[in-house]
């Protein structure tokens, strides 16, 4: 393997338990990174000191991943190392009748970036991050079903620019019909091999957990960006009087009917509505709508009819846009996933947009535990999520 100096700086952050690599950390041969792209390499300092394997390949968050600090290949051994480490953290989930969809693996929280898996039911789904897994696929496949060998069947996501095709069937049994998952009790559909989305977010369930134990009883709620209407279907199993989703894509609607349906739900007083949210909040304020929940989960980013959604410059727009609809003594539930967004700079955020209300932090929630994160990159912790009471 190909030998690599990193940068003074470097040294130190990997000493600390840094796993990912970004071009400055390689200055020294960055003209050489596109010869070394998908590659093993070994991680040394000026005086040629061993200091980590690691592995090379781009990918939306920087140039490759740290695998192992004791000299070790990635080999079928390693793998099945780092699988069964994996499973004997996560050891109770398996027990859990109340849930059947919950992470299996999660990147560098189980010491190997570019790789998540989740299991939906019997069913394990795997993200590809970048070319160099990818490629690695039918090794991380063997590792996998040794150490998880009740699984029957597994599918892949391939969420880098290089691969064309966004799902396939990886091994084993093929379901094409939706998969029903459990989560604390509520029955989900999910489909496995459409696109790269499953149709539900799972790093969410503590969040809907709370709703399905009665944070919106006897509430109305709106869920803004509400996708597959998760969100919406556990507040109505939690008592919620009413639940308004708001999505932009029409092809939404039949998989939240489909929730709704699964757990026994009438539709009498549960609206889907196709719009945009910013759209929605210049409706809902002209028909006097209003509501004592707001769920808000946007994407990170997001572009509609020429305009741009940044989480860092619009998200205060957001809450601006909830607070007109909002009721007295209503709860804001203020959620991001986007990674260079710290939580103190959300709160900042948030506390900037609701700076003449009165408000109350209730409740934060972070990664579930299931989603193992690297301690020592906060980046990697990358959910947000606060509970805001709202006293207007």
């Amino acid at each position: 393997m190909e030998k690599i100096i990193v940068s003074k700086t470097t040294i130190k952050a990997l000493q600390n338990g840094k796993q990912l690599l970004v071009e400055s950390d390689l200055n020294q041969v960055a003209n050489q990174l596109e010869s070394l792209a998908n590659q093993a390499v070994i991680l040394i300092d000026g005086s040629g000191n061993y200091l980590a394997n690691a592995y090379l390949s781009t990918q939306n968050k920087g140039v490759g991943w740290v695998y192992s600090t004791r000299s070790e290949s990635f080999d079928l051994a390693l793998l099945i190392e780092r699988f069964k480490e994996a499973r004997a953290l996560r050891q109770d989930f398996f027990t859990n009748e109340a849930t059947t969809a919950f992470c299996l693996f999660n990147e560098e929280g189980d010491k190997l970036g570019g790789i998540r898996v989740e299991l939906y039911q019997q069913f394990a789904v795997f993200s590809w991050y970048n070319t160099f897994v990818y490629e690695h696929r039918l090794m991380i496949i063997n590792a996998f079903r040794q150490v998880f060998p009740e699984i029957i069947g597994g599918y892949g996501k391939n969420r880098f620019k290089a691969c064309s095709i966004e799902s396939e069937h990886l091994f084993g049994q093929a379901e094409e019909n939706p998969v029903v998952i459990k989560e604390n009790g509520i029955n989900y559909a999910t489909s496995l091999n459409d696109g790269l989305m499953t149709g539900i977010f799972l790093d969410q369930r503590e969040v809907r957990a709370r709703l399905a134990a009665g944070l919106a009883r006897g509430k109305s709620l709106l869920n803004l960006f509400s996708y597959t209407a998760a969100f919406s279907v556990a507040a109505a199993s939690g008592g919620a009087s009413q639940t308004t989703s708001v999505d932009l894509a029409k092809r939404s609607i039949d998989k939240s009917l489909a929730h709704f349906a699964l757990n026994g739900l009438d539709m009498t007083n549960h609206r889907l509505v196709v719009m945009d949210t910013f759209e929605y909040f210049k409706y809902a304020k002209r028909k006097s709508l209003r509501y004592d929940v707001i769920v808000i989960d946007p994407p990170s980013f997001a572009r509609n009819k020429g305009k741009v959604f940044s989480v860092h410059k619009n998200y205060g727009d957001l809450i601006a846009g909830a607070l007109n609809i909002l009721n007295d003594n209503g709860i804001i539930i203020a959620s991001t996933n986007a990674q260079n967004l710290t939580i103190t700079a959300f709160e900042k955020i948030l506390r900037g947009a609701l700076s003449d209300v009165d408000y109350r932090f209730k409740s934060t929630f972070r990664l579930p535990r299931d989603f193992r994160y690297n301690v020592k990159n906060p980046e990697s912790n990358y959910l947000k999520v606060f509970v805001i009471e709202v006293k207007k």
